[in-house]
């Protein structure tokens, strides 16, 4: 088992890979420009706006002709001359009851709520590309001070190695660093699984062949420690009722099922068809002209049922308006908590002395190489080191990730 560890960690360590280093801005920018999922979704903008064209084009009017086919008197096939018998008729069916109007006010609302579906399908994967971009660049710094401890402990087992062969140092001590130098290579190996999980989602957002090293400047992370006048869920709830646009779609499709109940509304008044007509021999006179006109009489058919339907509709909508109210008020209050909480317990951990670990590793180690403590004392504190900086490094990731999720559900860059 050591011997198949230590194979995967050289393994891992070797291989190289394509890759280019990219700030979140340069990364957001590939992202917009490039992801599939966003340039397929703007297809519904347009399938939207096609729907307002296809609103206002009317019926085609409709042509009708009539001509002789047998006449018996004269026995006469298609007999359509002077004395025969033909008719023409042209009919155009006239909306009334606003039902056009209404029915392309019902479109252009479609263009609103594909707008804002777009706009959240762009925050979340933008928030998941956030998401990978940080979780990479902090598992890298796992990784670099891993790679320190690995380097320090392989020295010292070759070195206690070649003493043990020589009959200098007991073979258990370098059995014991050498299963040190396992556990590293195991929280390496951890890492490195995390980042590969997270580049795979980084190219698959950018539509990249390489992989992405981050480039953050710390400076630019400061806030997210530092912030302390945070606004209060009921500020940050206002806020995401503004800006969020999931909940904006909703508003867009309450204003939509409303435009469906007018039109279904105005579709129970009955229509006119009007239209002129010609007929050589069949009506009272010869080559008569008619105008002629048609309505329904709405007796039954009033269309009560697509009415209810779109009353259901908009009743359903405002219901699922007052449930998101609720989940975003939950959502912030939640994420606003875990920031607070995660980030108290980081400064508080930071504050107690966690800087004086780098000197204190340094006093261990050359202490260490000149036999001035034991090896269970110094095996025991590079456990205890390793754990302690892993658990640093990912605190302050999950209080980047926490800032960036109030960012998400608000809309707003608080941080």
């Amino acid at each position: 088992m050591l011997k198949k560890l230590t194979f995967l960690f050289l393994i891992a360590t070797q291989t190289v890979f394509s890759q280019q280093n990219l700030s979140l801005q340069q990364c957001e920018d590939k992202f917009v420009k490039n992801n599939l999922l966003l340039l397929a979704e703007q297809y519904n903008l347009d399938i939207a706006k096609a729907s307002v064209i296809q609103a206002k084009i009317w019926d085609l009017p409709v042509a009708s002709g009539e001509i002789n086919a047998i006449n018996p008197q004269n026995k006469r096939v298609l007999d359509i001359g002077a004395k025969g018998q033909k008719a023409i008729a042209v009919q155009q069916l006239l909306y009334l009851g606003k039902k056009k109007q209404n029915e392309v006010e019902f479109a252009k609302s479609t263009i609103g709520i594909a707008e804002l579906q777009f706009e959240q399908l762009l925050k979340n994967l933008r928030f998941e590309l956030h998401q990978s971009f940080y979780s990479i660049y902090f598992n890298q710094l796992k990784i670099t001070n891993i790679n320190k401890q690995i380097a320090s402990v392989d020295t010292l087992v070759k070195s206690y190695a070649v003493q043990a062969q020589r009959g200098n140092w007991p073979l258990r001590d370098v059995v014991r660093l050498q299963s040190l130098s396992f556990e590293l290579k195991n929280d390496y190996m951890i890492a490195q699984k995390e980042i590969n999980d997270e580049q795979e989602s980084l190219k698959i957002l950018t539509s990249s062949q390489e992989n992405i090293i981050p480039i953050v400047e710390e400076q630019a992370l400061n806030s997210y420690f530092t912030k302390n006048n945070l606004p209060v869920t009921e500020a940050l709830l206002n806020m995401a009722l503004e800006k969020n646009p999931d909940y904006l779609s909703f508003l867009k499709i309450i204003e939509s099922n409303e435009l469906m109940i007018k039109w279904q509304k105005s579709l129970a008044k009955p229509d006119l068809t009007v239209g002129a007509s010609y007929d050589q021999r069949g009506g009272a006179f010869g080559n008569q002209v008619n105008f002629t006109f048609g309505i329904p009489l709405n007796l039954w058919n009033r269309n009560k049922g697509n009415i209810k339907i779109a009353e259901a509709e908009l009743d359903k909508s405002k219901r699922l308006q007052d449930q998101k109210i609720v989940e975003l008020r939950s959502q912030i209050a939640n994420a606003t908590q875990t920031w607070q909480q995660q980030r108290l317990q980081y400064t508080q951990i930071t504050a107690s002395g966690s800087e004086n670990l780098e000197a204190v590793y340094k006093g261990i180690l050359q202490n260490f190489q000149k036999q001035n403590i034991s090896l269970l004392e110094f095996t025991d504190f590079m456990e205890s080191y390793n754990q302690s900086t892993l658990l640093l490094i990912e605190m302050r990731k999950q209080v980047i990730l926490s800032g960036e999720n109030i960012n998400h559900i608000v809309n707003v860059n608080l941080f």
